[in-house]
């Protein structure tokens, strides 16, 4: 028999026979993972299980490949919290899909951890124009670390970070608004917040989900021949729909 303990945030939940689930979560030590989880009918242990949920987790199984068994400690609920925020609930959502999607099975990947731990707390805790940007920055580091980092810190042509106002889509590199200009219309829009120029206007949450929404399809998605997540797709129109008016 195998077993092990780790702590981890549930991505989601899926039923399984008449009362049982299959849980899967991204763990610190062991990367996303699934088990079994037997057993579910009160409300208080669906409660546990809510996805954005940060837990304790035993896993146990008779070989390392089998599904195992999860045993599960509730630490902290985050999911609850959110049910009367929609805006809230939608990003949580959108990056448990995102990691749910495109991350590979049992490779420990702790910066991607930490980083969805951070990013969650300031879903619960920060006002709506600091954790949206902390998403979009999420998602910038979750790129980098599958593979491919976007260079925002200064002009791929002139090496200076003056008025950085776009993006190449092939290269993932910054281009000045004075170079860029002229092929604005090829180029994708790097928001104020990202940049030396701080931030300017809340229509830079759109350009910014949309630049990394670009990169994410290209890069990630496509390599598994996977559309984006539903869920990240209706958080990005949920932010249009917003923000979209105002400049």
């Amino acid at each position: 028999m195998i077993e092990w303990q780790d702590d981890a945030i549930v991505l989601s939940v899926r039923p399984y026979g008449e009362s049982s689930v299959i849980v899967l979560a991204l763990t610190k030590e062991r990367g996303k993972h699934a088990g079994l989880v037997r057993g579910v009918k009160s409300q208080a242990a669906r409660g546990g299980l809510q996805p954005g949920n940060f837990v304790k987790l035993t896993w146990k199984a008779r070989l390392e490949d089998h599904l195992g068994v999860f045993q599960i400690e509730l630490l902290r609920s985050n999911a609850i919290i959110f049910f009367d925020d929609p805006m809230r609930l939608s990003g949580l959502t959108a990056a448990l899909s995102i990691c749910e999607q495109a991350l590979p099975d049992r490779e420990k990947l702790l910066p991607v951890f930490e980083a969805l731990l951070i990013l969650i707390e300031h879903i619960r805790e920060q006002e709506e124009v600091i954790w949206l940007a902390t998403y979009i920055r999420w998602e910038i580091g979750f790129l980098g670390t599958l593979g491919f980092s976007l260079e925002l810190s200064n002009c791929t042509v002139t090496g200076t970070n003056d008025d950085l106002s776009f993006v190449s889509p092939k290269t993932g590199r910054a281009v000045s608004k004075e170079i860029g200009l002229k092929y604005s219309a090829k180029l994708l829009k790097l928001p104020g917040f990202l940049t030396p120029k701080g931030f300017e206007r809340p229509a830079e949450f759109i350009d910014g989900l949309d630049l990394t929404g670009y990169f994410l399809r290209r890069h990630v998605f496509a390599v598994y021949n996977k559309p984006t997540p539903g869920a990240r797709e209706h958080f990005q129109g949920r932010v249009q729909k917003k923000y979209g008016d105002l400049v």
